[in-house]
Parts: structure tokens; sequence; C-alpha cells
């Protein structure tokens, strides 16, 4: 099969945004005042995170989708963190995310395994470069370590924290249909060969 590589990057942006909504989805469930108080972790709130969270694929996606449009990395590549905290309402935040996530979804969709080795630049004060792969790789390892921050914070609160990890196996379909069908995806679409 051609395009393997391209293929698992892209169930990993799915994974990614299933993940963010099953999150999300919990979050939403606290009180104004519980997404916002204090906690021990990284970040200090549950808030802070999950923006922490979407201000770093701004930030990645704006990278990516540049250079594959061939167009010049971004000028300002900070101008994503000038608000450590865009949202303070989680409803509000989950639209941003799932915008977000639909954003990565697309563009992953939209690769072929050559494009996964083609650099991508990022003017920070020492530019960046890396190839798309290691880029793509980060970024979900990133939301990977910080979900499980929130979700460790969530499990301190009265809300029961979400499991995150039913979504490789296809003996989980079940676990994750719900999911599925509240984001729009079917199994087919998500798993289909390209």
């Amino acid at each position: 099969m051609s395009n393997m590589l391209a293929r698992y990057v892209t169930s990993q942006a799915y994974n990614n945004a299933w993940a963010n909504h099953r999150l999300l989805q919990a979050c939403g469930l606290l009180s104004p005042a519980e997404f916002q108080a204090t906690r021990t972790s990284f970040f200090p709130t549950i808030q802070f995170t999950l923006n922490h969270i979407l201000t770093c694929d701004w930030f990645y996606l704006d990278a990516l989708e540049r250079e594959l449009r061939g167009e010049a990395p971004h000028p300002d590549c900070y101008v994503f963190f000038e608000q450590d905290e865009p949202f303070t309402d989680c409803a509000a935040l989950q639209l941003a995310q799932r915008a977000s996530d639909t954003r990565l979804i697309a563009h992953c969709r939209s690769l072929c395994d050559a494009d996964l080795a083609r650099p991508v630049t990022i003017l920070r004060d020492t530019p960046q470069v890396d190839t798309r792969l290691r880029m793509l790789a980060h970024l979900f390892q990133h939301q990977i370590h910080h979900r499980g921050q929130v979700h460790a914070m969530l499990a301190g609160t009265r809300i029961e924290a979400p499991q995150l990890d039913e979504f490789f196996c296809a003996s989980e379909a079940d676990e994750r249909a719900r999911d599925f069908l509240e984001l729009g995806w079917t199994e087919t679409e998500v798993w289909r060969p390209r």
C-alpha cells in the first residue's frame, strides 16, 4: 500500500480530535469556578492548560499550512501567544479547538508520504527547521502530554475523567460510536485506505 506513513499520521490527527472532543465535553460539565480553579499541574488551571493546547495548535498549524501552500514562514510566529488564555469559557474553547482539529485533519488528509519529508520553518528567535513528520509528531505528543495533565486535574473534581485510549483498536468501535456520531465521522471515513 502506498502512503502508509501519511495514513498513519492522519489516524493520529483523528485520534487527537477525538481525545480533545471527549476531554472538552467532560470539562464542559465543570462550573466556571471549577474550570478556572487553581490546581496542581504544569499550568495552574484546567482553563490555562486547554488554552495552551489550542494556541500551540495554531502556532504549528500556521507553519505547516504555510509551507504546504508554498508561502514564506510567518514573520511574527509569536502572535499566536499574545494571549495566554484567549478563551475563559469552556464551550467557546471547545468550538475553537474543534475548528483547529478539523484543520489538522484536513492538512494530514492532504499529505502523501513524500510531503512528510519536506522541511517546515518557524521563525523563532533561532529559526526552527524540522521535517513535516517530526513537526506533526511533536504536535501530537504535545497534545497528549497536556491532555494528560488536564485528565489528572479533572480526576480531582466531581466530574469523571473520560477514557482517552479507545481509538485505535477495531474491537473498541462501540466505545467511540457516540463520539463519532457527534463528530460526524464514520469508522469507514476514518480508517479507509486512501
